[in-house]
């Protein structure tokens, strides 16, 4: 079996199969993802497809793939492991508009196995598919596919495994068939299967067949006019099994960095070790992105000082400098800063944010020993005041315990090294319960189930991507190197984030209201036309992130108001959008001002 040495090599060989089968290279998204509410960060590859999965047209046409950058929170708690990432890569590739189940097995089958690519014997290789239910009969046709390839061992499991739906059940959805590698760890039992969690079956890629829909939760699945297939393989596990490795930490840039961090360590623990690499990591891509957040204590910036904070804490543990949490973020942007220019453009940016970060949270660890104090001091008035009978026990609540651990960073065990000095003692069951209930409601908000979290393409929402564009040339003409820096769009209303020197004044409110507000009484036809990347340049087309654009490119054209190039989905004509109203302005970072605003 062919040995690859980097998930450089992985991403090579993946560029070259589907090149060579036709396919067309788009470059991957951003890691903040534009005009998806419902998850704070891209967690799949697919997520930025949407759109043409539910049946735009792609400028590059209906065979795409790339190399995506992606952050998940929700397995957040199993991170130290050697299989689990916050920030991870992954490789994608798309078929739009039809679903050849055959070819893509076919595909799947020659990636792995050849020895121009993966070289992985067939006889370690396994495969499921649906078993098939009430509403849905079992997935022969992709299993006898299978079989024709040579692969013997071919699972039928249940929806749960390998089903794939949007959340609630409602929209496209179909089945899915997952390869796996077999690890010649011996079987759990009679019923060992790629079910089962014992450790002898990794998955290495999926490919998802989007061939149904459903109209009304609880309704039987109906044919979808459009379908898509979906594929999917994690660039870093999958590097790692073809190695023969335990651990994607045991290779290239994160090796590296682990043994940085093993060298500079003082108790040091692999546990802590891999959970500073890989949060580091993420902080690197999140600062380093072209829509990179800075931290803060709300949505992303929350995520992200999360990320930071709780490797600054495992640094402390082992007794590894935080500072040197700054070269490691070097290591990752000379890694990644070769597949993508904005992280390496965006070096002092990651440096500097790390710096303040590192600073606030020693300030904090000082404010929370502080807070300690109050909280025992709190205790002993208690007792002071105590009722006649009443027993005041020296217990640090679990509330209180989970205040400081969450405002200002301090891990449970801090807390009870200090209480017990005290003779005090901590309510770790209530701690516990503290900790579990942020934990759900973490894993709502990063999470979503991204199953369910994708961009709504619906008639309202196209409503307002239609009046960002309208907003951006009123911005524009009161400041003409306004560009847009972000955007986040519901169907209620609409964010939009832009460079601008100042504060809006309230005047200048009004004349944005007025300004769209008269575009949209024109009733201005909403054109659409494809053409390549350098002619839309040429034309004036306004972009906000042109070199992660493809060669052939989306243009918006609203008369001579506007003209950008865009994903969509748009309104037809700009009568369609109703009445524009700015409900807040405020800012948003250093130079980043943030409008919020809706359709009447």
């Amino acid at each position: 079996m062919q040995k690859l040495i980097t998930d450089r090599d992985l991403k090579n060989l993946w560029q070259k199969f589907f090149l060579e089968k036709g396919f067309k290279k788009i470059e991957g998204y951003s890691i903040v993802p534009e005009n998806d509410p419902t998850v704070l960060f891209t967690t799949a590859g697919m997520q930025p497809i949407v759109p043409y999965l539910l049946g735009e047209k792609h400028p590059e046409g209906n065979k795409i793939f790339d190399v995506q950058r992606c952050l998940r929170t929700n397995d957040i708690d199993e991170v130290g492991d050697g299989t689990h990432f916050t920030c991870f890569e992954m490789l994608g590739c798309w078929t739009l508009g039809e679903c050849n189940k055959e070819e893509m097995v076919k595909m799947s089958y020659e990636f792995l196995t050849s020895k121009k690519y993966l070289g992985i014997p067939k006889q370690k290789l396994a495969v499921s598919v649906f078993g098939g239910d009430e509403t849905m009969p079992a997935d022969t046709q992709t299993a006898n596919a299978w079989k024709k390839c040579g692969i013997e061992r071919v699972f039928f499991l249940p929806k749960e495994n390998n089903w794939w739906a949007l959340g609630g059940g409602v929209g496209p959805c179909g089945t899915d068939t997952e390869m796996f590698f077999d690890t010649g760890k011996a079987p759990c039992g009679e019923n060992c299967s790629p079910a089962c969690d014992c450790g002898k079956y990794i998955e290495i890629w999926n490919d998802v067949f989007m061939q149904y829909r459903v109209d009304n939760e609880g309704e039987k699945p109906k044919l979808l006019a459009k379908p898509n297939i979906d594929t999917g393989m994690g660039l870093e596990r999958t590097v790692a099994v073809i190695n023969g490795l335990k651990s994607a930490y045991e290779m290239g840039v994160l090796k590296q960095a682990i043994e940085f961090v093993k060298a500079n360590s003082s108790s040091y623990v692999e546990r802590s070790a891999r959970i500073i690499v890989d949060h580091v990591r993420a902080a690197t891509f999140i600062l380093g992105d072209e829509r990179g957040v800075v931290p803060s204590n709300i949505g992303q910036g929350y995520i992200l000082r999360r990320l930071i904070r709780r490797a600054i804490n495992h640094s402390r543990t082992i007794g590894f400098d935080s500072q040197k949490l700054i070269s490691l973020a070097e290591m990752f942007v000379k890694e990644y800063g070769q597949d993508y220019s904005d992280i390496a453009s965006n070096l002092n940016k990651v440096k500097e944010e790390l710096e303040k970060e590192i600073q606030k949270f020693s300030k904090a660890i000082e404010d929370g020993h502080k807070e300690f104090e109050k909280a025992l001091s709190g205790i002993e008035r208690h007792k002071l005041f105590a009722k006649e009978g009443e027993k005041v026990e020296n217990i640090i609540s679990g509330k209180t315990a989970f205040r400081l651990y969450d405002t200002f960073g301090f891990p449970l065990e801090l807390t009870k090294e200090l209480a017990q000095e005290r003779g005090y003692q901590v309510d770790e069951q209530g701690f516990n319960e503290c900790f579990k209930e942020h934990q759900e409601k973490s894993r709502s908000l990063t999470a979503g189930t991204f199953k369910g979290g994708l961009a709504d393409s619906g008639e309202q929402s196209a409503k307002y991507h239609t009046a960002t564009h309208l907003l951006l040339a009123g911005l524009r003409s009161l400041e003409p190197d306004t560009m847009q820096k972000g955007s986040n769009i519901t169907n209620e209303r609409m964010r939009f984030d832009f460079n601008f020197s100042h504060k809006l004044t309230p005047e200048e409110i009004k004349y944005l209201e007025d300004f769209v507000n008269g575009a949209i009484q024109k009733n201005i036809k909403v054109v659409c036309e494809e053409m390549p990347l350098e002619q839309a340049k040429q034309q004036g087309a306004l972009g906000a992130f042109s070199n992660k654009y493809s060669s052939i490119v989306k243009v918006y054209t609203i008369g001579n108001v506007s003209k950008e190039i865009c994903g969509g989905p748009h309104a037809k004509n700009t009568g369609e959008l109703g009445k524009f109203k700015i409900i807040k302005e405020e800012s948003s970072s250093a130079g980043i001002r943030r409008i919020k605003a809706v359709l009447e």
